[in-house]
Formats: structure tokens, C-alpha cells, sequence
């Protein structure tokens, strides 16, 4: 069955910069598109990043020019480099995978259809 593990998150100041890492199994990778969403204490869980199995991305206006997503279809991996973190962008960050467009499930808003989901990762950031 597919299975999400991500790994990276951490505490960092103001500024500072994380790369979280989803490992991917139970699937094939590279059919499937990819995203993280997060989310903060007492918000909806909002899309981040978006990667398509065609290779098209897309971010949320929060993050653009900060947040790459990138994946190693070798290594199974799904990847989010994170810069200028700032202390809003402090919430639990989760991997998920859907057979659908991840950049359209994300600019539609259509969280809770994603179809499988990470446990997440924790980034907290301290001004």
C-alpha cells in the first residue's frame, strides 16, 4: 500500500532555511503526482507545493520565490526546500500523493480528497 514518511522539520529561526523529504513506497512513483500541504494550530490545512507527474509545479503565493519542490524519481523522494523561513510559515507540513493533478487538487482546494497522506513533519519558526 502506499506509504509517505517525512523527515527534516525542525526549529530554526527567522530567516533560516530546512529541506523536508517524503520517502515514497508501495507505488510508482513517478505516475503519481506529489505535494505538501501544512498546517497551522487552529487553521485548515492549506496547500504549499505541488508537482504533477508530467513535472509542473506550482506554490502558494506564500511561498513562491521561498519553497522549491522537487522529487528523485530514483530514490523515490519528494522533496521541499524551504528559505527565508518566516515565523508564519510555522505549522505541521505534510506529503501527499494523489493519481490526479496535485497543482489542480491544490488550486481548487480540494484538500480532503487528496488521496494519501504522510504523518508529517513539525517546522517551527522562531522570530
Amino acid at each position: 500500500q502506499v506509504r509517505l514518511v517525512e523527515s527534516g522539520g525542525g526549529s530554526v529561526q527567522s530567516g533560516g532555511s530546512l529541506r523536508l523529504s517524503c520517502a515514497a513506497s508501495g507505488y510508482t512513483f513517478s505516475r503519481y503526482s506529489m505535494g505538501w500541504f501544512r498546517q497551522a494550530p487552529g487553521k485548515e490545512r492549506e496547500g504549499v507545493a505541488a508537482i504533477d507527474s508530467d513535472g509542473n509545479r506550482s506554490y502558494a503565493d506564500s511561498v513562491k520565490g521561498r519553497f522549491t519542490i522537487s522529487q528523485d524519481n530514483a530514490k523515490n523522494t519528494l522533496y521541499l526546500q524551504m528559505n527565508s523561513l518566516k515565523p508564519e510559515d510555522t505549522a505541521m507540513y505534510y506529503c501527499a500523493a494523489d493519481r490526479r493533478r496535485m497543482t489542480t487538487l491544490q488550486a481548487l482546494g480540494a484538500t480532503l480528497s487528496v488521496g494519501y497522506w504522510g504523518q508529517g513533519t513539525q517546522v517551527t519558526v522562531s522570530s
